[in-house]
């Protein structure tokens, strides 16, 4: 069967499936009760994500259970890294969720375009085709000024931070053209922004040519009426071992004073990454940015911060602290 197209026009959309063999069936949605999932709902339909799928279950009067990636109510979730023992430990993590299903991982180095390419290839075969392709791969620098740099480290971040970014990127056009959808995000970081500080200039450097090239990348798009859009993600400061660690290895002593910004300002992986799906599934303008730490809750963060008392790196607290504001 398909799924027509609902729309967002009313306040109770109506959505109207056509089942093979059975008939017509028509769905009042209802936004007020279950705004995200009926924005995410419509987006997958209008992109035509439903069609063909198999009821596997039909309980009368109760339900309908339509199938997963498998076709039967399971599937399996693909996870990349560049160390393997990284990917382990997460699908270790990932198997310990509540739910039915499967994990499989690839290694990836970003820095290589033909890592980048046995990954798309590994998605496309399961999944014949991509929707949504984000380039988040990066590595932070030691805490040093340029000129203290070795040049081994200077080309590590060019390669994984901004030439990733662009071998993913063109990686994702290729396949999505040939589909005739698709998005595809670039995340940003320091230095997007045009900000400067003491031991990121690699970094910023990167992080501000991500912003042009993923603006360019999406008047290509554009211009070129290929039907795929390009964004950009503006995730703020995550607290990760991204944020301890320079070049993936090496711990940097962070000082108190950048603790103290991070702790007021910074949120876990699981808080920003909710937010930022959420709107991906739902986004369908070229050249759109979705930002999580906005000016507003930055500065509600800082006016709050003497009663919201938050401490990302003490021993005890490994990195469980997800308080936030929507």
């Amino acid at each position: 069967g398909y799924y027509q197209k609902a729309t967002k026009k009313v306040n109770n959309p109506i959505a109207t499936m056509e089942v093979e063999n059975f008939g017509t069936i028509k769905m009042e949605l209802y936004p007020e009760f279950a705004p995200e999932s009926v924005a995410n709902f419509i987006a997958l339909s209008n992109r035509g994500f439903y069609d063909g799928k198999t009821f596997h279950r039909v309980v009368k009067d109760f339900m309908i259970q339509c199938g997963s990636v498998n076709g039967d109510g399971t599937g399996t979730l693909k996870i990349s890294d560049l160390k393997e023992d990284n990917l382990k430990e997460a699908k270790k993590n990932l198997l310990n969720i509540e739910g039915e299903g499967s994990v499989s991982y690839i290694t990836c180095n970003v820095s290589d375009s033909n890592d980048i390419q046995k990954l798309m290839d590994f998605a496309v075969k399961e999944y014949k085709e991509v929707d949504i392709w984000i380039n988040n791969a990066g590595v932070n620098q030691p805490d040093k000024a340029i000129w203290e740099l070795e040049d081994k480290s200077i080309n590590t971040l060019i390669d994984v931070d901004l030439k990733g970014t662009i071998y993913g990127s063109k990686i994702a056009a290729i396949q999505m053209i040939k589909q005739g959808h698709g998005a595809i995000y670039n995340v940003e970081g320091y230095g997007s922004n045009d900000a400067h500080q003491l031991g990121l200039n690699m970094y910023g450097t990167s992080k501000r040519a991500v912003t042009y090239f993923t603006e360019s990348l999406a008047q290509e798009l554009d211009v070129k009426n290929t039907g795929v859009i390009a964004g950009k993600l503006s995730p703020g400061i995550m607290i990760t071992p991204f944020t301890t660690h320079s070049l993936g290895e090496d711990k940097i002593d962070l000082p108190a004073k950048t603790k103290k910004v991070y702790n007021i300002l910074g949120d876990t992986p699981d808080v920003v990454a909710k937010f930022l799906v959420d709107k991906m599934v739902v986004n369908n303008k070229n050249n759109a940015k979705i930002n999580w730490l906005t000016n507003s809750k930055a500065f509600f963060r800082f006016m709050t911060a003497g009663f919201n008392k938050r401490d990302f790196f003490s021993e005890d607290s490994k990195l469980t602290n997800t308080q936030s504001e929507k």
